[in-house]
């Protein structure tokens, strides 16, 4: 089993179970946040914005190594629901057909963006909630020749199964469907290869596995959509040139920063840079072995009947759903809660996400906590 890292994140106590909600940043996040942030902004010169400009340089790098691109195709967003509206705002071709496609396991803001989003003539498609979403043969069916924008979650939250993106996203291309990959629950936990999914968008945020904390989102744009992309929520930092500052003139920016808009925060993203460039010394592939050989000690003591998650590796994310009848999950959930372990619940169960500031003993207490309620 991988070295325990804890030491290299802020952990105090307890058991934290929780990374596919807020993940726990590393230990030196104060010290970077006060030089890269504060320590511009108190030098009472005019480089506090050449400083602060070149943490967004830094922080699109370490995403685009993150996802094996480029950073000249990926843009800092501050959440995934803004990138998703500003991706349909900014495709005319996708008006050209009736339908858009998403299920209904994705996350519910992304639905709530697609309503609004759906055009005169256009409708939403959900994939029902029963489907098996693993199954290629669902999205053979459903990726029909009126679909014009197709959602794919990478690792869906109630339930941590993981999609087969490259084959979804390779339907996709072969009917002329646009495909938006969401990696808000995969990135920071599995390794990623966008080469290995040719898909025309892919959005994600830091807050989670990737442990960098809310409003430090990212989209990546497939360098060959990119200049069918017109914008419409644009700004100052969405211009070829800012700081040109012709009001008569804009021209959109040549990368992926065409999807950036106005006056932009610097924060989130001094914090997230360093988680990111954190985890990438530790290495995805080992967080995500280390996450594995956890989540198997975890399961093997579950019977199948309550066991949410695929037990096949390769078929789930980094997260182990546990489902209990209503009166002993309220009993598991008390003792521990008692224990200090923190975890939450959905309706498709209890969510429990062993990162790898997590250990073996953590896990054994939390299977104690199982067969002692």
């Amino acid at each position: 089993q991988p070295m325990n890292l804890r030491e290299q994140f802020l952990y105090d106590e307890g058991t934290y179970l929780l990374s596919h909600s807020v993940g726990l940043p590393p230990a030196d996040t104060l010290e970077v946040w006060q030089t890269q942030f504060l320590k511009p902004w108190q030098g009472g010169t005019e480089h506090n914005w050449p400083a602060w400009l070149s943490v967004i340089d830094d922080f699109r790098g370490a995403v685009a190594a993150l996802l094996g691109g480029q950073p000249a195709d990926i843009c800092p967003q501050v959440n995934l629901s803004s990138a998703l509206t500003k991706i349909v705002g900014s495709l005319s071709v996708a008006t050209e057909r009736a339908e858009v496609l998403c299920s209904e396991e994705d996350f519910p803001s992304m639905g709530f963006v697609l309503q609004q989003a759906c055009g005169q003539g256009q409708t939403l498609r959900y994939l029902s909630a029963d489907q098996d979403l693993q199954d290629l043969q669902v999205w053979h069916d459903m990726l029909s020749t009126d679909v014009g924008i197709a959602l794919i979650t990478h690792v869906q939250s109630n339930t941590g199964r993981q999609l087969p993106v490259a084959e979804i996203t390779r339907l996709c291309r072969e009917r002329g469907i646009i495909s938006v990959v969401d990696v808000a629950q995969s990135a920071g936990v599995l390794p990623i290869n966008l080469n290995q999914w040719h898909a025309d968008f892919v959005m994600g945020s830091c807050v989670k596995w990737l442990c960098g904390g809310p409003g430090a989102g990212f989209l990546w744009v497939s360098s060959d959509r990119l200049n069918q992309c017109q914008p419409r929520d644009v700004g100052w930092f969405s211009h070829e040139a800012p700081f040109e500052l012709d009001i008569h003139h804009f021209r959109y920016a040549p990368d992926a920063m065409r999807f950036w808009g106005g006056t932009p925060s610097i924060q989130p993203y001094v914090v997230a840079s360093n988680s990111l460039n954190t985890l990438s010394r530790i290495g995805i592939q080992s967080v995500r072995e280390h996450n594995l050989a956890l989540s198997d000690q975890l399961m093997r003591g579950v019977a199948d009947e309550h066991c949410m998650s695929p037990r096949e590796p390769a078929l789930r994310g980094g997260t182990v759903v546990l489902q209990y009848p209503e009166a002993r999950l309220r009993s598991i959930a008390n003792v521990m809660r008692e224990a200090g372990i923190a975890f939450d619940l959905r309706r498709t169960g209890m969510r429990l996400s062993p990162h790898i500031y997590n250990d073996g003993k953590e896990i054994a207490e939390l299977a104690a906590c199982l067969t002692d309620s």
